[in-house]
């Protein structure tokens, strides 16, 4: 069983699988070598932007501490993402406001809106982009006039073109990633979805298997030991075979829920046992005779794909075990017939019903269809005309591709 373990409450976490930025999830550890990453190449590169535009204002301990303080509020990117998006642009206007070099001061800010787009904050994204730009162009072609560096011209419309340009790819960029991470959550959830569903079709495969597993050997051993105990007294002899058929019902039904375990525990391995088959016809023939039930066997079949062979016989078991039972026949006749697409079994009993459920119990038809429908088959039950219990199984003899997955 590939069952998936999916936290129960919550939003997502990001798997190694899963996009590398940040988003709902707010992880638990706080992103220092990133920030610190991000400052160190804020720092260095501003150095290295005021050595080539030597009409702005030197690099000093304002510019610095400006700096700092845009890239260090990027530790709560992930927890306040609205608030890292404007406080990134606030030290971004402040610092080009002061008149210092352009350089990666921007590079914070692509950051901080990166987040929050992909926080699911689009609109303060936007804001806070729109924000920046409109704030640059204040100070390009108006404030500079008051602002230092002192007899400062208005800054050439192609470098506004430039900002307006890379304020677009930043937001384009922030709209894509976050649609990569809403699909990637999706695609994360339907995964869970399918892990659950066929955790869920194991489940019920096991517990229909074991149902059919026990209930024919338990209706055999309750039999036995309603007549042991009738005759204990009276006939030992037939009180001793009544026993010596409880051991062997009792000892086959422990072998094949063995089985049924094992396969359980090792999902991958491959069953050490055959799975039955209607080739093991003699030998429920043979365990309802035990049981005081008369079986009477017609017809042929053909080799048939494992699941519908498995299917037939626990088909056969369920119903010959309802008529012991549920019946007051001690005569049942099971038919089987093909064509050349499909196999039909025909399972009758005399009646009378001896108690309410007569035809068997609502789990025994349940699991009875339910195998039949995995198989794209059907099964028919219920009262005959003439008095009886019918039970009719159609089931395809070409395997489907759910059984092939199996």
């Amino acid at each position: 069983m590939d069952e998936q373990r999916v936290s129960g409450g919550g939003p997502p976490r990001w798997s190694r699988h899963g996009p590398p930025w940040g988003g709902a999830a707010a992880p638990d550890r706080w992103p220092w070598r990133s920030t610190l990453l991000v400052t160190a190449v804020v720092l260095v590169g501003s150095g290295f932007a005021g050595h080539s535009q030597p009409g702005r204002v030197p690099i000093d301990l304002s510019a610095r501490v400006l700096l700092v303080l845009g890239s260090a509020v990027l530790l709560w990117r992930h927890r306040h993402p609205v608030g890292v998006a404007f406080g990134t642009v606030l030290a971004a206007v402040l610092y080009l406001g002061a008149g210092y070099p352009y350089g990666p001061v921007f590079l914070p800010v692509a950051l901080g809106c990166f987040g929050a787009v992909v926080a699911g904050r689009r609109r303060a994204a936007w804001a806070a982009l729109g924000t920046l730009w409109a704030a640059h162009l204040l100070i390009a072609h108006w404030l500079y006039r008051w602002l230092p560096p002192q007899h400062d011209h208005a800054t050439p419309w192609s470098r506004e073109l430039a900002v307006a340009t890379w304020v677009v790819a930043v937001a384009a960029l922030s709209e894509l990633a976050r649609a990569r991470r809403d699909q990637w959550v999706r695609d994360r959830a339907e995964r869970a979805q399918a892990a659950r569903r066929r955790a869920d079709e194991e489940r019920l495969r096991m517990a229909r298997e074991l149902h059919d597993v026990l209930a024919h050997s338990i209706s055999v051993i309750n039999v036995q030991a309603g007549v042991g105990l009738a005759l204990l007294d009276s006939d030992p002899e037939q009180a001793r075979t009544a026993l010596t058929t409880i051991k062997a019902a009792s000892k086959e039904a422990l072998g094949e829920v063995r089985q049924v375990l094992d396969t359980l525990r090792a999902p991958g391995d491959a069953p050490r046992a055959p799975a039955p088959g209607l080739d093991r016809l003699p030998e429920l023939v043979r365990q309802a005779a035990d049981a005081g039930l008369t079986v009477e066997v017609a017809g042929t079949w053909p080799r048939l794909p494992p699941g519908a062979d498995l299917t037939a016989f626990r088909v056969v078991q369920e119903a010959l075990t309802n008529v012991v039972r549920h019946s007051g026949s001690r005569h049942a006749r099971v038919h089987v017939d093909h064509g050349p697409r499909e196999l039909r079994l025909r399972i009758d009993d005399d009646g009378p019903a001896t108690g309410t459920d007569a035809g068997g119990s609502g789990n025994g038809l349940a699991g009875m269809r339910e195998r039949a429908a995995a198989l794209g088959g059907g099964i028919e039950a219920g009262p005959r005309p003439d008095g009886g219990f019918r039970v009719l199984a159609v089931l395809p003899l070409k395997a489907t591709p759910k059984e092939d997955d199996r």
